[in-house]
């Protein structure tokens, strides 16, 4: 083990580096390949550990501008990907992936690691080799969101809710099933091994997703703007935000990301809420650190820009619920890093605004980005390689012919 985080230490990680004999065949299998974006990350990281080795997706359309973390990976993708028309479109064939993801023959592997937010759980590996599931989230919508995604979406009434309702039903259960294929189940969080539990029924070792703090430098001056980063999608609630600073015309908000809400925000907008759009992550990083405090609404399974915010020396301000209650430290903790606001209102959230600034100056930046390194990417690695490590020597211990 002390020759294993040697290794992850000076960045000579070899496929022998999780106790795997040097000529193991390894597999990372993945939902879909789309964007950068925390699930890629997560995937870059065991990539590091495993370097070379082959990647399953149901759908692969990564830009090759984005594909520079893939390393020398071969990727294989399903029979969606292989289907011009749902290769783009790959959300309508929900029905289809629990089926495209048991197609892969994986049976030349003898660990297999799945890096799960959707159905990359459900592959099918031999009786003798290794599987660990990196599970995101348990689906959402078709646990404790399908009925908001339902509404949103259209599909609660009529012949499409009846047809949608048995969809969701059969997903329940196979998505039920299938949690009990891998041997060792990883969470990203608390919140998410609870959800594991009640959903699964199994238990999960919590290991927080990598953040690369090493992009943010903590900055001493701040200005006078407070800043939230991410795509603009409904359930981030950037709606919240703008409500709650528009009630606020003497604070500013700066939205930084793109997205389908962006023209409806942007209509409602008071003039101190200025829209930036996609930035380069140069530009995102120095708007982090000399920010005022960074906000964010959504009920998230991690979050990883409140910890980047963090290594940035920036306070967050935070709805209190999900993986926030792993990274933030709220106030008044001697260690604090942030605020939390208990309802996703626009009166509570304003009134948490209120509540940072009286307390701002007792935030330090230094405590604040200590507290981010304990999710770097080194970290990460090495925790990884601890649990497949003793998974592996677990599975050959129940193995060994009793003597």
């Amino acid at each position: 083990m002390n020759a294993v985080r040697t290794a992850i230490h000076t960045g000579l990680q070899s496929r022998s580096s999780a106790g795997l004999p040097a000529s193991a065949r390894v597999a990372v299998v993945h939902d879909w390949l789309n964007v950068v974006g925390g699930a890629e990350r997560v995937l870059e990281q065991i990539l590091q550990v495993f370097p070379g080795a082959d990647v399953y997706t149901l759908t692969d359309t990564l830009p090759e501008a984005d594909r520079g973390f893939l390393g020398s990976s071969r990727v294989t993708v399903s029979m969606i990907g292989r289907t011009p028309w749902l290769r783009s479109h790959h959300r309508l064939a929900l029905p289809l992936m629990p089926t495209a993801i048991e197609s892969f023959d994986l049976t030349g592997y003898d660990l297999v690691l799945s890096s799960s937010f959707a159905v990359a759980k459900g592959a099918i590996v031999r009786p003798d080799a290794l599987h660990v599931c990196y599970c995101h989230s348990p689906m959402r919508y078709i646990w404790d969101l399908e009925h908001a995604y339902r509404r949103d979406a259209g599909l609660d009434r009529g012949l499409r809710g009846v047809a949608t309702s048995l969809l969701m039903s059969y997903l329940r259960t196979w998505d039920v099933a299938s949690a009990h294929r891998a041997h060792v189940l990883i969470a990203n969080s608390r919140f998410t091994a609870a959800r594991i539990r009640r959903y699964w029924n199994r238990d999960a070792i919590v290991l927080p997703p990598p953040v690369d703090i090493s992009r943010f430098t903590p900055q001493a001056e701040k200005d006078d703007a407070y800043l939230t980063v991410s795509r603009l999608v409904p359930y981030k609630r950037h709606d919240l935000m703008v409500q709650a600073f528009a009630a606020m015309p003497d604070r500013r908000l700066r939205i930084v990301g793109d997205g389908p809400m962006r023209e409806s925000l942007q209509r409602n907008a008071p003039p101190n809420v200025e829209f930036l759009g996609a930035l380069p992550d140069t530009e995102v990083a120095a708007l982090m650190a000399r920010a005022r405090a960074f906000v964010f609404a959504a009920h998230e399974d991690f979050g990883i820009v409140p910890v980047e915010a963090q290594a940035s020396g920036t306070p967050v301000i935070a709805y209190g619920a999900g993986g926030v209650l792993d990274t933030v430290r709220p106030w008044p903790d001697p260690d604090a890093s942030g605020v939390f606001f208990e309802a996703q209102t626009p009166e509570s959230l304003a009134e948490a605004v209120r509540r940072f600034e009286d307390i701002a100056s007792g935030f330090d930046a230094r405590v604040l980005r200590t507290h981010a390194e304990r999710y770097g990417n080194a970290q990460f690695r090495a925790t990884l390689i601890d649990v497949v490590d003793q998974a592996w020597e677990q599975a050959r211990r129940a193995a060994a012919p009793v003597a």
